[in-house]
């Protein structure tokens, strides 16, 4: 969706709520050093989270069945709220178990209120629906609701409270279900009201290789044990820890977790990635991206987030995005912002790019925005010949009527290790390998074209291409050997939608979000 629709007309100053302040738990000393890599995170199988894997690599391990027809769909909104055709919107990524059962996300109410339902991929027969009593931040663009499976094939789901809902047995009819506090469970059992009025997870769920889960949390109010806005994990045995942002950060500006900030994992597991803003609830934030000890929570690097063209200023860390880290298969770290000053970059933003000690900037994306990028394998790319071993897929728009836009909407596949200089700014970015245009006129611009609307692509590692969504209501195969949209299927008539994720089944069939359906599709 053309940010600039709702950004323009945007009023910067916010409503703020009273955070509390107080009891920030003690922080070992700054350091720059990593620990050296000890493992690999065990391998992932199914698609159990954002950007599928710990790291949000976004890589099938199958292939994906053809485009040829769409074989269930299923609501993942029954109240959608539009505004002028528009959904300001972000959904849950649809999750896939280790014996396939799709996991889908449903926003029951006009602006609130979900249940998580299992359904049979073959059909999408519904085996069960867990309620939660989940409420969201408060927003301008509705947050997702942002559930997870973990190693040990338990689902984990936002509750009141800041707490999780778990069940067993996602494949199953009947499963237990149990709730975890990351501040003691005695705490929330003591004082439900305060901690449901007060105390809201703010991004989606990620688990790591060993079951530990990790999450950003908002704090309204004042609560009986002094929370305060910031990280929180829960380890696999139940056992819960947190840490302020700002002490996190070593900052006392610093307020929370950016909205819909999945946190990522490193390669081995030891550091965990996520962004940190200065704004109360909702804003435009500045801030950082951290580097954190996965176990203990403490601070191990930081990076403050800078505009590429402009870079005495502050990069915009937006809370109606879903700009989650990524980590490459390297270790390098990627992180999606809006430009400074807005909209100097045509809303495209950037998608910065660090070493994963966090000391070094490398070359950055041309495009940012509300955006996390997927893998490539360079081998999926017969035609790059460069040093990479693996490439970057980002979105590419370049929004109609805002600065210098031409509308001309793409999305990218990008050397991460070799620079161009970027034809709108004249900073230097990734440089192109493959590109290709959106093929739907725009009606809101008459020499544009319909834009992509993803924040994490599927990639097909073995049909070497990816699965892309349009905002002109279809679903499209762009092939990397070909460089086409080799295949297309209609969802729907199209409509300006918040960015959502695509995924693969087990069996290769794809799934995708559009206007508030998700579809299955495949031979």
């Amino acid at each position: 969706m053309r940010t600039g629709q709702f950004l323009l007309g945007f009023v910067f100053s916010q409503a703020l709520f009273a955070v509390a302040a107080l009891g920030a738990p003690p922080q070992a000393p700054v350091s720059v050093v990593p620990a050296p890599p000890k493992s690999v995170e065990p391998a992932v199988v199914g698609w159990p989270g954002y950007a599928r894997d710990p790291s949000h690599n976004a890589v099938s391990l199958v292939a994906s069945q053809n485009l040829q027809t769409i074989h269930w769909s299923t609501p993942v909104d029954l109240q959608p709220q539009y505004s002028g055709g528009v959904l300001y919107i972000h959904y849950g990524s649809p999750l896939v178990t280790q014996n396939g059962t799709i996991i889908v996300t449903v926003k029951v109410g006009a602006n609130d209120t979900f249940r998580v339902e299992g359904r049979r991929p073959t059909n999408g027969a519904l085996l069960w629906t867990l309620p939660t009593d989940y409420l969201l931040a408060p927003h301008n663009w509705t947050p997702s609701c942002g559930s997870t499976l973990t190693r040990n094939n338990e689902l984990a789901v936002p509750a009141a409270g800041g707490t999780i809902l778990v069940r067993s047995s996602p494949d199953n009819a009947t499963g237990a279900v149990r709730r975890l506090a990351f501040y003691g469970l005695a705490n929330y059992q003591a004082n439900p009201a305060a901690y449901d009025s007060n105390v809201i997870i703010d991004t989606p769920i990620t688990a790591d290789g060993n079951g530990n889960l990790y999450f950003g949390f908002l704090v309204t109010g004042a609560t009986p044990i002094n929370l305060q806005s910031g990280i929180a994990r829960i380890s696999a045995a139940g056992v819960g820890s947190w840490v302020a942002a700002s002490t996190a950060a070593n900052d006392v500006n610093i307020r929370k977790v950016v909205y819909n900030c999945a946190p990522a994992l490193s390669v081995d597991g030891t550091a965990l990635y996520v962004a940190v803003n200065d704004a109360a609830v909702s804003g435009f934030g500045r801030g950082y991206l951290l580097r954190l000890n996965s176990q203990t929570l403490a601070l191990t690097a930081r990076i403050r987030l800078k505009d590429v063209v402009n870079p005495t200023r502050d990069a915009l860390l937006l809370d109606d995005g879903t700009a989650s880290p990524a980590v490459g298969p390297d270790g390098d770290v990627y992180f999606g912002v809006l430009e400074s000053p807005f909209p100097s970059n045509n809303d495209r933003g950037w998608m910065l790019h660090f070493n994963g000690a966090l000391t070094q900037t490398k070359i950055p994306g041309a495009f940012g925005w509300d955006d996390t990028i997927s893998v490539v394998p360079a081998a999926a790319v017969p035609s790059y010949h460069g040093g990479a071993s693996y490439l970057v897929l980002t979105k590419y728009n370049n929004y109609g009527g805002i600065g210098s836009g031409n509308g001309l909407n793409k999305v990218a596949v990008l050397d991460p290790t070799t620079s161009m200089i970027d034809p709108i700014t004249g900073g230097t970015v990734m440089q192109e390998v493959l590109t290709v245009l959106g093929v739907t006129p725009d009606p809101g611009w008459p020499t544009g074209v319909r834009e992509w609307c993803i924040n994490s692509a599927a990639i097909d590692p073995v049909g070497r291409c990816a699965l892309i969504n349009s905002e002109d209501g279809s679903l499209y195969r762009w092939d990397f050997v070909t460089n086409t949209l080799a295949q297309t299927i209609n969802l729907t008539p199209g409509i300006g939608e918040a960015y959502t994720p695509t995924i693969i089944g087990l069996d290769g069939t794809v799934y995708a979000i559009n206007n508030a359906i998700l579809f299955a599709v495949g031979n």
